[in-house]
């Protein structure tokens, strides 16, 4: 061993540059920022969508469509499913607690039945709202249907 290969420990050394530490460094100054602007200012960060001053495209892009405020949302569920849950655990009785045991919707979720497939069990259907078709579906192979609040 002599001075000739002497080498730092492993992790001693940093090898990023050190900005601001005065002009020997040479990345004193303005530490790399440039001159003056928003970005050579300390706490300076963009807004989500600034265009540089120039009309966010947000902005000006029209506005359209109508969102209301006390929208109801329903999960879905088809007739095709209810005979495969009737079929599975042999019920005749289908309540929103049963399709949550299913995993077919959470308990907060209003469920509305709807009429795709077909329905051979004679079912007690319990949900919160009903298409025409699931309606009739289900009532003409001698089922009931009550809807929930």
């Amino acid at each position: 061993m002599n001075l000739s290969n002497l080498k730092p420990a492993e992790g001693s050394t940093k090898t990023r540059k050190r900005i601001g530490r005065g002009q020997g460094s040479g990345k004193g100054g303005t530490s790399t920022r440039g001159h003056k602007g928003a970005k050579s200012r300390s706490g300076y960060s963009k807004k989500i969508g600034f265009e540089g001053g120039q009309m966010p495209l947000q902005r000006r892009l029209p506005k359209f469509g109508f969102n209301p405020l006390k929208r109801i949302e329903y999960k879905a569920i088809n007739l095709e499913r209810l005979q495969a849950i009737a079929e599975a655990g042999k019920l005749k009785e289908i309540t929103p607690t049963v399709l949550v045991e299913a995993g077919l919707i959470s308990p907060k979720n209003l469920v509305k039945i709807l009429g795709k497939g077909t329905l051979s069990a004679k079912l007690k259907v319990e949900a919160h709202a009903f298409s025409k078709a699931a309606e009739a579906a289900i009532t003409s192979v001698g089922g009931t249907v009550v809807k929930l609040d």
